[in-house]
């Protein structure tokens, strides 16, 4: 787990899998179906999320829904004050976002600001005819106007507190929990 002093499980692996088979059905629902569907997972967490979603699609419409990964580090605003020499893990979107209707997908959305830097990313591999937003939690605090439009749960936060999504592909287990920063 990350730094901090456990405050709750937000979400335990059953709250995690409900969620994103709700969020499933709702991309199909706003998409009308799977046509010119793909989802691009934002390293680290939402490549396995997006795997997940797109097995709860197949489940529902018997359709492989292809699925990519974004690395969005070179696309950040605060890129120097992460690091003066960041670590690149590369993206892999093996198919073409061109007037498709893109899903990124991610754990948590806080500030927007790495769903703006993913936004900006997934347009330099093409155009794509839209692109909506997947996040497993919402924290609020946003700072662009930026908004996910598949939402699995909101919880308003302080900035004093941290929500760490552990997910069984990334870190050996699957929840969500409340951190408050030490």
């Amino acid at each position: 787990m990350v730094n901090g002093n456990l405050k709750t499980i937000l979400m335990t692996e059953d709250d995690i899998n409900r969620a994103l088979i709700r969020i499933s059905h709702q991309i199909i629902e706003k998409n009308r179906g799977t046509d010119n569907l793909c989802l691009v997972g934002i390293k680290t967490r939402g490549v396995p999320l997006a795997k997940r979603i797109a097995k709860h699609i197949k489940f529902i419409e018997n359709v492989e829904v292809p699925v990519g990964a974004l690395d969005i580090t070179l696309y950040r605003d605060d890129l120097s004050r992460i690091s003066y020499d960041p670590v690149v893990n590369s993206s892999n979107v093996p198919f073409s976002v061109n007037d498709k209707n893109v899903v990124l997908v991610d754990d948590v959305i806080f500030t927007a600001r790495t769903a703006r830097a993913a936004i900006d990313a997934l347009i330099s591999l093409g155009r794509p005819a839209r692109i909506y937003l997947a996040v497993l939690i919402d924290r609020g605090h946003a700072e662009f106007p930026i908004k996910p439009n598949f939402v699995g749960k909101n919880i308003p936060t302080s900035y004093n507190e941290i929500v760490s999504v552990r997910l069984s592909e990334t870190d050996g287990d699957n929840f969500v929990a409340l951190l408050s920063k030490l």
